[in-house]
């Protein structure tokens, strides 16, 4: 593993959930439960808006974080007692994920704006084609099927984590839930990856059967 990939998993779980448990810990006898977990929500949060600063980028995958963020805002700005703001978080998810399942269902699907803007970033040669294939049937239905498998992939992360609202503390809660998103993240990924293999291979092998039957 890179260095740089190590140091980054350490800034993850620093910023995600060491730093979100301390500041809960230190605070919530002073300062109550439903404070304490508002402070908590601080490191994630001004970290993703200086993350957004610093690449200073508007793209799909941008302006999903930011709003995600903005949510995040209006959720704890929101107030309540603890558990419905544990709840009320839970909404940013849910949200996201009827944004997956809602592009798919007017028939853009939102992965190919996702899939096009992490391309770009890279500056990998794959953009070129990916771009080319927009119209696909295939390629189109390909992106449907990913943008749906996020959006009920997010439902589900959102469901499981509102039933551990009820069933661990606060503070294992703010432990679990973040390694229960990465756990989410990390295979739909995974899929993704696997999918978009299968995928581009169909596609190939599509490709060189009209090429053969043009010769023919």
């Amino acid at each position: 593993m890179k260095l740089e990939s190590v140091l980054r998993f350490v800034r993850e779980v620093v910023v995600n959930i060491a730093l979100p448990f301390a500041i809960y810990r230190l605070t919530h006898d002073k300062f109550g439960d439903v404070n304490a977990l508002i402070a908590s929500s601080a490191p994630p949060i001004l970290w993703s808006i200086a993350e957004f600063i610093r690449h200073r980028r508007i793209d799909a995958l941008s302006l999903l974080v930011l709003f995600g963020i903005a949510l995040s805002f209006l959720v704890y700005l929101w107030g309540g007692s603890v558990r419905l703001l544990q709840l009320r978080e839970r909404l940013v998810t849910i949200v996201v994920a009827f944004v997956f399942l809602g592009s798919a269902a007017i028939g853009r699907p939102l992965m190919y704006e996702l899939v096009r803007a992490f391309l770009a970033r890279t500056n990998s040669p794959d953009l070129e084609r990916v771009e080319a294939a927009r119209d696909s049937t295939m390629f189109k239905r390909g992106m449907t099927i990913m943008t749906l498998v996020w959006g009920f992939g997010l439902l589900a992360d959102a469901a499981l984590s509102i039933l551990l609202v009820f069933v661990l503390s606060i503070s294992v809660y703010l432990v679990v839930n973040p390694l229960l998103g990465y756990a989410t993240i990390g295979s739909l990924t995974l899929w993704n990856v696997w999918y978009g293999r299968k995928l581009r291979r169909r596609g190939e092998a599509r490709q060189a059967a009209l090429q053969a039957s043009s010769q023919a």
